[in-house]
């Protein structure tokens, strides 16, 4: 697995033209793999975009490592990089406690008479997009820290950020989905699930920039 990273050029108008809405974003990722689209086989590529400092980065988890002259496309001359992330990855264990950040589509599906598919919905409150990562923490192999305040005992995140995005899908239908940033501390309880959250990804809408966790020691 690699872990890549490029500062977008938000200054640079040329740059920046075709990149407005999430859509784009994703065909930026796709082609930063050139060999996969060459050898007609597509992998999951995870992503988000980050913000620190007045800067924003486009973050990338991959099996195959990204063309860096593809990636820096939209980037800030000279920022595009790669790191091998197994390495990161094979020192996670059991009772280690991290600090993370992730980006997901905080939804739900409600099956519908007659259908096959259900259909999907957003949790539009705080209190719904928190309890939707609570909920999903055993499953996903790690659990919350938990601190006391003046409203009792609460886990350890946050959300930092809550925004609609806009994606627009064929014949020009054009889709908001809404996009949350949690932040906070949790303890691994299952390496191997852990492992599978952070190279597989989160939540619904993963090749639009949802479901990428990354943490660093805590």
């Amino acid at each position: 697995m690699y872990l890549s990273r490029v500062e977008i050029a938000v200054q640079d108008v040329q740059r920046m033209r075709s990149l407005t809405h999430l859509g784009a974003y994703h065909d930026w990722v796709e082609k930063s793999f050139p060999d996969e689209i060459e050898a007609g086989v597509r992998k999951r590529h995870l992503w988000r975009i980050d913000r620190l400092n007045d800067k924003y980065y486009l973050l990338i988890v991959s099996e195959n490592k990204p063309d860096l002259d593809h990636l820096g496309i939209h980037g800030v001359p000279g920022t595009a990089m790669t790191k091998i992330y197994d390495n990161f990855l094979a020192k996670i264990a059991e009772k280690k406690t991290y600090r993370f950040r992730l980006t997901a589509n905080p939804s739900y599906k409600v099956m519908q008479p007659g259908k096959k598919n259900g259909r999907v919905y957003p949790h539009i409150t705080v209190a719904q997009q928190k309890k939707w990562l609570a909920e999903r923490q055993e499953k996903l192999g790690f659990e919350f820290i938990f601190r006391e305040t003046v409203q009792g005992t609460v886990p350890s995140f946050e959300i930092v950020d809550r925004d609609w995005k806009i994606l627009r899908r064929k014949k020009s239908r054009k889709v908001e989905l809404s996009c949350v940033t949690f932040e906070g501390i949790i303890r691994v309880t299952d390496a191997k699930k852990f492992k599978k959250a952070l190279t597989s990804g989160i939540g619904r809408e993963k090749a639009y920039g949802m479901g990428l966790m990354t943490v660093i020691p805590n």
